[in-house]
């Protein structure tokens, strides 16, 4: 399975509103519920009224459009990486998913998927 490395620095923060959200931005991940809104984007977008921020983040994304019958391929990826004491944190989007790895742990979690059959792309 091929991962695309996307060469950004993102953050995952949680918002009051969405009025700054600058959804025009190629990467741009938000969520509302009940309890929170979140927004996952460029580091240099983050809005300056976000209520907290985790900054340091590396995202790879799963090449290709995925079908929704497809079973396993996070749990596949998350395991290789938690076996190594590294977590992940996921977004999924109709087409794919992106896998998100804090960026002290990027050059391992690369060699790691490497060696567990991943082949990786930099873009």
């Amino acid at each position: 399975m091929e991962l695309i490395s996307l060469n950004k620095d993102f953050t995952i923060s949680k918002l009051k509103t969405t009025d700054n959200i600058n959804i025009n931005q190629v990467f741009t991940f938000f969520s509302k519920t009940d309890e929170e809104i979140s927004l996952v984007c460029e580091t240099k977008y983050v809005p300056e009224d976000a209520l907290e921020t985790e900054h340091g983040w590396k995202c790879f994304k799963i090449s290709g459009v995925l079908d929704f019958g497809l079973v396993g391929i996070i749990a596949k990826i998350s395991s290789v990486l938690a076996k190594n004491n590294i977590s992940v944190f996921v977004i999924s989007t109709y087409n794919t998913d992106y896998i998100f790895v804090k960026e002290e742990t990027y050059n391992k979690v690369t060699l790691i998927l490497s060696e567990n059959g991943y082949r990786i792309v930099n873009i």
